[in-house]
């Protein structure tokens, strides 16, 4: 009997769905088929690329109610939360479509001649997407690839598997060639390490754990196969005692619960500078407690449950392995079934301890004081990752110094807004390799090959 996903709604534990998880000959196939479609894809005009992914984009906009709800049942995503996801593919898909008819190779001026540099597609790429934010990331890669000319096989996380099938299945109702964007539902070892390692595939897009990202790396270099990897973080608030406190502490909730802390972007290390420490706690602490959590399809809940039952129980580890190192404050979470975790504040820990340098993926931040701009930015900068961060602060020549400073990729001074599909994003150091989105997204899916001619007799 084939293997099979079983779907659970995390807000509920109820079983969704159950989907069958692809096997090593069902990528095989999925290769095999894409290679034939992209070629054809690829011989398109620009303009029908681009017309084909605006019909793919109204498409998804005529269906976002439905999608949406599809991913509060999977991921217990909040409905709002959910919405924005699935407009965020829509909007990345006109986006793309654009670029179709803009990928532009350049003239360079040699002596005895003309020299041209033209980008063509790479083929057939694999993209690997995670459970945390299931449609967009997953059109972060998809999007582009198929505007610059390439076909996608996706293998969505064994957990949300349901809301790329459903795109796929819109794909095609919006007119996109057979087998030209394809879905395979399957486990990571056994379907993605089939995927990774397929010489069909040129390249393969992964977003999740930097353990899983270093894996498929070295798998990847056996063929000298090109990646593009989104992983971890622990990202840090950096809060100036010059800074507007109550807008810092206002925003500073939803910088780490958002998506119940499911987010590699997640403003986890909240850093203080201890003259206002004390009452930056005391702005931040009501806050956290009010933070409604519940009923991902109530409009009033701003954060629902964790994905699974080992993510809670990650999660949970975690802060009862900073007992007695410190003090909680705790916000309020339903009883009962579903894989809820209180938003959770942790203070008082060593800035060594696992629960303020590890990623933790869920609603738990640590607050730790410093001195002044050097001992932000060492703190800012004591993880291995690189993702993003914030900067609360009045002065622009210390917002300016210390957005040099702090190695990460993307950084927001007073807010925290990372991102955005017009811009690019991607990290430093162990957060990943390569950057998605924004305006050079389409040229991570080409080759530039270079043509010479000669204009001597």
């Amino acid at each position: 009997m084939p293997h099979e996903l079983h779907v659970l709604n995390p807000a509920t534990e109820e079983l969704v769905a159950t989907v069958p998880a692809a096997t090593p000959a069902d990528v095989d196939t999925a290769v095999t088929r894409a290679a034939t479609a992209q070629r054809a894809w690829a011989a398109l005009a620009p303009a029908d690329r681009a017309r084909a992914l605006r019909r793919f984009a109204s498409v998804v906009d005529a269906h976002v109610e439905e999608l949406a709800l599809l991913e509060v049942r999977e991921a217990g995503h909040t409905l709002g939360n959910a919405r924005w996801e699935a407009g965020n593919v829509r909007d990345l898909l006109d986006y793309a479509a654009g670029g179709a008819e803009r990928l532009n190779g350049r003239q360079i001026p040699v002596p005895g001649g003309l020299d041209l540099t033209i980008l063509e597609p790479l083929g057939v790429i694999g993209v690997i997407a995670p459970w945390n934010f299931p449609m967009p990331i997953a059109a972060w890669a998809t999007a582009p690839a198929l505007a610059a000319g390439n076909a996608v096989v996706l293998k969505p996380a064994e957990t949300t598997p349901l809301t790329a099938l459903r795109l796929a299945e819109l794909a095609l109702d919006a007119g996109l060639p057979e087998h030209l964007f394809q879905v395979l539902p399957g486990e990571g070892p056994v379907a993605g390490a089939a995927l990774v390692d397929h010489p069909g595939v040129a390249k393969v897009v992964f977003t999740g754990s930097t353990r899983v990202g270093k894996q498929i790396m070295a798998r990847a270099a056996d063929q000298v196969k090109r990646v593009t990897l989104e992983l971890g973080g622990k990202s840090p608030n950096i809060v100036f005692a010059d800074a507007d406190l109550e807008a810092a502490a206002a925003a500073a909730p939803m910088s780490f619960l958002d998506n119940s802390g499911q987010d590699c972007c997640a403003r986890t290390r909240i850093l203080v500078q201890r003259g206002v420490y004390d009452r930056f706690l005391e702005l931040l602490t009501p806050a956290i407690e009010e933070i409604v959590v519940g009923d991902p399809l109530d409009e009033r809940t701003q954060m629902g449950p964790l994905i699974s039952r080992a993510q809670l129980d990650r999660v949970r580890a975690y802060v009862d392995g900073a007992a007695g190192h410190g003090d909680a404050v705790r916000g309020k979470a339903p009883e009962g079934p579903g894989f809820w975790f209180p938003p959770t504040l942790l203070t008082g820990v060593p800035e060594d301890a696992p629960c303020a340098v590890e990623e933790i993926f869920g609603p738990v931040a640590v607050v730790l004081p410093f001195e002044d701009e050097a001992d932000a930015i060492r703190l800012a900068n004591a993880t291995p990752y690189g993702l993003s961060g914030s900067l609360w602060t009045r002065d622009i020549g210390r917002a300016l110094r210390a957005s040099r400073a702090v190695r990460a990729g993307n950084l927001s001074v007073n807010s925290h807004s990372s991102v955005r599909y017009w811009t690019p994003f991607g990290g430093f150091g162990q957060s990943g390799l390569g950057r998605e989105l924004g305006p050079d997204a389409l040229t991570a899916f080409t080759e530039t090959k270079n043509v010479f001619i000669s204009t001597e007799a």
